[in-house]
């Protein structure tokens, strides 16, 4: 008896993202159409896509396999998970200083809440 991928919902999870299905496309550098027929099917067919595909939606690679969840994604999804990611590919040192402004927006936050 063959094994069941189950479906996901990829248009969902681009939709949160704020993609468009071409500008989601691009990112993953295919056509607009495979894209279509991913959400359609409810699963990516071409795993070399895989990664890419859940990096861009701040999501793991088991969720869009539909597999349960075996931990927590320490990255947000959204835009604010992109930009954690954008900024993990960066040079250390730009990497630094964007770790400083954020500690400081944040300590500068918690002082106003307290």
């Amino acid at each position: 008896m063959p094994h069941e991928t189950p479906k996901v919902d990829l248009a969902g999870m681009r939709e949160q993202t704020g993609l468009t299905r071409r500008e989601f496309a691009r990112r993953l550098d295919t056509s607009h159409t495979n894209v279509n027929a991913w959400e359609k099917s409810g699963w990516i067919a071409k795993t070399e896509f895989l990664a890419p595909a859940a990096s861009i939606l701040g999501v793991t690679i088991e969720d869009l396999l539909g597999l349960p969840k075996k931990r927590s994604n320490p990255i947000p999804g959204g835009k604010l998970g992109q930009a954690f990611t954008q900024a993990a590919r960066l040079p250390r040192s730009k990497q630094q200083q964007i770790s400083a402004l954020l500690e400081a927006f944040v300590d500068q936050h918690e002082a106003k809440a307290s």
